[in-house]
């Protein structure tokens, strides 16, 4: 039995009023689009994210569910939510993976979400 068709989007944004070049402190917010494309529901348990820093500095983050909730997303429905990522450079990306149920077989799978550059706009070349 093959897993449900989940398709992932992500919308990547610098924070100018949120950062800081003097505090080497830059801020990202993600939009995360979760389209259950399956006729069947599915459940988002658990985030993984590597995030890496312009300086090659890599850390994980691992965590049940996103924005405090494990949401149950039905057939040819979105979840969208948006989150943030703080690093020490103007540059950066992230990638990482979802770890979904689906509710008809009660089976874990993980969605991989490709890498995606997180970029300061006076840092891109």
């Amino acid at each position: 039995m093959s897993e449900p068709s989940i398709h992932i989007t992500i919308k990547p944004q610098y924070r100018e009023q949120e950062s800081s070049d003097a505090e080497t402190r830059y801020v990202f917010s993600y939009t995360v689009t979760v389209h259950n494309q399956s006729d069947c529901s599915v459940q988002l348990l658990a985030r993984y994210w590597k995030i890496t820093q312009g300086s090659g500095d890599a850390q994980e983050v691992r965590g049940k569910g996103v924005i405090g909730q494990q949401p149950l997303i039905g057939p040819g429905q979105r979840f969208r939510y948006t989150s943030r990522a703080v690093l020490e450079t103007p540059v950066g990306t992230m990638e990482g993976a979802y770890t979904l149920l689906d509710t008809t077989t009660q089976r874990s799978f993980d969605v991989p979400v490709s890498p995606f550059r997180l970029a300061q706009p006076s840092a891109i070349h």
